[in-house]
């Protein structure tokens, strides 16, 4: 790779996505791949939405933490307050890691770098490209295999779809969460829970039985992939999030997110989630449009798909990288943090810490 030795003195960075909990954002792992970089310095600015994500608390990974709107209280809100931190810190780039964040600042990607801030993020279009109630038409256009599909706004409609789909179905919220229904009890109860919180509309998806893949992948905006790494799960939580997956080495899944990042012309971080049947076709189940949180594993293995992507950001040309260690694993696990009342207190209050 090039370096590039015209970076500030200190990178301010803000990164969202603290939440490190048993279905844990990727803020942490992204932080932690970016202080692995050792190109560059820098300054983390943690941006929370809750006063107890306890990244924001990980004070030997992040430097100072500020309280940020949540997504739907609008652009103009997120605005007033990145205008105020920016203010105080002078950023140099943000990174968003919740897909129900990204509509927000890819809006406000031109008042961001006119403020001096930068992004590196995929336009709007790629965006709702990948969208899950637009995956099963994208997959059609471009030759991916996607399971079949049914966007749903009532309960009622669960019944009429029963002649096109055979249990078990996943029922699905926009954003997150997914449930396997073996019944229209147990899809009901999905709809309800799931739409109580995501909203709708609610998406019926056809089960595909095989082998989970998730790849990380990274591009360039012009439809070149810097990074590609696949990993298989060995441990999954009953919320279905690895909590223990290793790099394979499988040439198939590689061109397959290369594909995809040339037909999107993808731009920045994202997740390929795949399932694998026994006769080895690679169902595409989601497009995560950032980084996994599981991504600390890519700089484990040798490609530090963060790291990469502030590069890229600050304007660095990088090549793609070639290699990368095969049967590298992550485990993750838990530990106490222990703090004071009165930080709890500080960011509450405050708004900041």
């Amino acid at each position: 790779m090039n370096i590039n030795t015209n970076y500030p003195k200190k990178l301010v960075i803000g990164i969202t996505g603290l939440n490190a909990i048993d279905s844990p954002g990727p803020g942490v792992a992204v932080i932690r791949s970016i202080r692995d970089c050792k190109d560059f310095e820098v300054r983390i600015i943690g941006l929370s939405y809750e006063a107890l994500e306890p990244g924001l608390y990980m004070h030997d990974l992040v430097d100072k933490t500020y309280q940020i709107p949540y997504p739907t209280a609008g652009t103009d809100s997120l605005l007033g307050r990145l205008n105020y931190i920016h203010e105080i810190e002078k950023l140099d780039l943000i990174i968003p890691n919740f897909d129900a964040e990204l509509f927000n600042f890819i809006k406000l990607g031109d008042k961001l770098k006119a403020m001096g801030i930068r992004t590196f993020l995929p336009d709007l279009n790629q965006l709702e490209t990948r969208e899950k109630i637009k995956l099963y038409d994208f997959g059609k256009k471009h030759d991916f295999f996607v399971p079949k599909d049914k966007i749903i706004h009532e309960v009622r409609e669960l019944k009429k779809i029963e002649n096109d789909f055979e249990y078990p179905i996943v029922v699905k919220g926009k954003f997150y969460d997914a449930v396997i229904a073996n019944s229209n009890e147990q899809a009901e109860k999905a709809f309800y829970k799931i739409q109580a919180k995501w909203g709708l509309p609610i998406i019926v998806q056809e089960f595909i039985k095989g082998t989970e893949i998730n790849i990380a992948a990274l591009g360039d905006g012009e439809g070149n992939a810097i990074s590609i790494i696949p990993m298989r799960k060995l441990y999954i939580t009953d919320k279905g999030k690895a909590w223990a997956g290793v790099t394979l080495d499988d040439e198939e899944f590689i061109e397959l997110a290369r594909k995809f990042i040339k037909v999107t012309k993808w731009r920045g971080g994202c997740e390929l989630e795949v399932m694998q049947t026994a006769d080895g076709k690679p169902y595409i189940m989601e497009v995560n449009p950032r980084f996994p949180a599981w991504i600390y594993l890519t700089a484990g293995a040798g490609q530090n798909q963060p790291g990469t992507l502030v590069k890229m950001a600050m304007g660095e040309k990088v090549e793609p990288f070639t290699e990368y260690e095969v049967g590298k694993v992550f485990i993750r696990y838990a530990w106490d943090l222990i703090t004071d009342i009165s930080e709890f207190q500080i960011i509450s209050g405050r708004g900041e810490l």
